[in-house]
């Protein structure tokens, strides 16, 4: 594969982990924290730069991440003001860089290597300037859903609180993982503002300005929706052990 450079977004509290002095991404999974799982799967597809995005408890993160992996760079992100926001961080170390950047969630630690290997062809067979993975839940509430043309393009995503009944009977929803065309990236993120509800820099929001350049939008669902399981509460944390054991039999 040709170049790319991988963001991880890794500055989140973790408010229902039950633990509120540790930063969400340095609890484990198999004996190692979430966020070293997503760096060694960047790492494992040849990811020429890994840029993590830390916040809460950013001393942990770099601690670990530089005797785990000393190539790792990192960016800070304070006050956390969204997904977009915390992109924006990247961009001193990315504004010259000429291939893709990946953007991964420091949160999700079963996300197969094959999975990305087969969005980031995908991206680059539609020529696109974002793409987004995508799974099909059979119950996709709380999801945003992904809105496709006749032709198979991304031409809308729907939060579910905002969908109608017939966009909630849509059962493709946004993972939160994305490759994008570097240039088209951060000059859409001079773009967005933080004018909703949450006062924040939503990444998605860089998709309605390439929909306003008439730049293609490309989804590619994976075939394990599983993985794209964020870890939010204990539970979950154990469930992603337990995917994990499983692959690994």
């Amino acid at each position: 594969m040709s170049t790319f450079a991988t963001i991880i977004m890794a500055a989140g509290k973790g408010t229902r982990m039950k633990d509120p002095t540790k930063a969400k991404v340095m609890f484990e999974v198999n004996g190692k924290p979430m966020v070293q799982h997503v760096v060694e799967l960047a790492e494992s597809l040849g990811s020429e730069r890994v840029i993590t995005i830390v916040g809460f408890q950013r001393e942990s993160v770099y601690n670990h991440l530089e005797k785990s992996s000393p190539r790792v760079e990192f960016a800070v992100q304070d006050p956390q003001l969204g997904t977009g926001h915390a992109v924006m961080q990247a961009e001193p170390f990315l504004r010259r860089y000429d291939g893709d950047v990946l953007v991964l969630s420091g949160d999700v630690p079963i996300l197969r290597a094959e999975t990305i290997r087969r969005l980031i062809e995908y991206h680059r067979e539609c020529n696109a300037a974002g793409t987004i993975l995508t799974a099909e839940f059979e119950d996709p509430a709380g999801y945003g859903r992904i809105m496709r043309s006749k032709g198979g393009y991304v031409v809308g995503i729907v939060e579910h609180k905002d969908a109608t009944e017939e966009q909630k009977r849509i059962r493709e929803i946004n993972s939160g993982i994305y490759i994008f065309d570097t240039r088209y990236l951060f000059s859409a993120l001079q773009h967005i503002n933080p004018h909703n509800a949450q006062n924040e820099y939503y990444l998605t929001d860089v998709f309605g300005h390439f929909w306003k350049q008439k730049l293609v939008v490309a989804a590619m669902p994976t075939d394990e929706p599983k993985e794209i399981m964020g870890v939010n509460t204990i539970d979950q944390l154990k469930e992603a052990e337990e995917a994990l054991k499983n692959r690994n039999k």
